[in-house]
């Protein structure tokens, strides 16, 4: 079993940014990087092109960032396991981290596992019905699939989530319908504008999705007019789920302090979690701003508190 000074748990912005500025601190930090539980540089992995990013005044494809920034993480010694973490153990110190094919014990730990997107119960949308049939939760992974080309897509929800896959699939879709319960988007006003004024995009107001059909892929969906409770069916060739994120924290088991909403509890101005040695940074925490460049600057907060814990504490020189 190995044993380090600092483990990081996930990868995306956050970790990666954790892994470089800790590394450069001679914590030769161990990170396990994800596999299963979701592509191995997090959210940006299943994003085209990230313009607010700083420093790319053209803009970055968001593999080619998160490509960089684990290469910067390996330059200074940061060891990467493409693994997911099954769980952890918080009760002793050194923690004790289980991985899918290893297990490493550590004096700190920071964790950057991020948050998925959330699916509606929705018939025809589960596991062994069409979902990854026609049914997504990701536009940007799945949109340019032959099956989608040149049909008719609906994506739900109403946020700036909403409205960046809208317009992402109006590359591939022959019209992209945003399906929102309200009249009005919760969107940004610069993201709603981009959404509403393009040609190959329609809102549809007031309106729920409560069936999708097919045969071996999705063919028609069912609306319903929430005030009127009127159902009408429509021809589809995909849906897309753009409503929010699940937090990923179950590995935790209930070890670590959370807000209501699931996201971890980290003390206001820093990134300490309930238990002392154990930070947070990135998405997994944050359910006000979940950007890339907040990611990784909680990312830069977590190696820079787990040092001077580790030093405060006589761990390290």
């Amino acid at each position: 079993m190995q044993k380090r000074k600092l483990i990081i748990i996930g990868s995306g912005p956050a970790g990666y940014t954790a892994a470089i500025y800790a590394s450069r601190a001679n914590l030769q930090p161990l990170l396990y990087e994800g596999f299963f539980s979701g592509p191995a540089g997090g959210q940006l992995m299943t994003t085209t092109e990230v313009e607010n990013y700083p420093g790319f005044p053209e803009g970055v494809e968001g593999p080619e960032l998160m490509s960089r920034c684990r290469k910067q993480a390996e330059r200074f010694g940061t060891e990467i396991v493409t693994e997911d973490v099954k769980s952890v153990d918080l009760s002793s110190r050194p923690f004790k981290v289980i991985g899918s094919k290893t297990q490493a014990e550590a004096e700190a730990l920071i964790i950057a596992t991020g948050a998925t997107a959330k699916r509606l119960d929705i018939e025809g949308t589960r596991d062994g019905e069409f979902w990854q049939k026609g049914v997504t939760a990701c536009a940007v992974c799945d949109g340019a699939a032959p099956i989608f080309r040149n049909q008719d897509l609906f994506v739900i929800g109403g946020g700036d989530s909403a409205c960046e896959e809208a317009i992402f699939l109006t590359k591939y879709g022959k019209k992209v319908y945003i399906v929102h319960r309200r009249d009005e988007l919760r969107a940004s006003k610069i993201m709603a504008e981009r959404a509403t004024k393009h040609p190959k995009i329609e809102v549809i107001w007031d309106h729920v999705i409560v069936k999708v059909e097919g045969d071996t892929i999705v063919r028609n969906i069912t609306l319903q007019d929430v005030k009127t409770k009127k159902e009408h069916k429509r021809a589809a060739g995909g849906v897309f789920f753009a409503i929010g994120f699940n937090p990923n924290t179950d590995f935790l088991n209930g070890q670590l302090a959370l807000e209501e909403n699931r996201y971890l509890k980290v003390t206001p101005g820093s990134t300490t979690t309930s238990v002392e040695g154990v930070f947070a940074a990135g998405d997994v925490a944050d359910h006000m701003y979940r950007q890339a460049v907040s990611a990784a600057g909680s990312g830069c907060m977590a190696a820079l508190d787990a040092e001077r814990w580790l030093s405060a504490k006589g761990l390290i020189d």
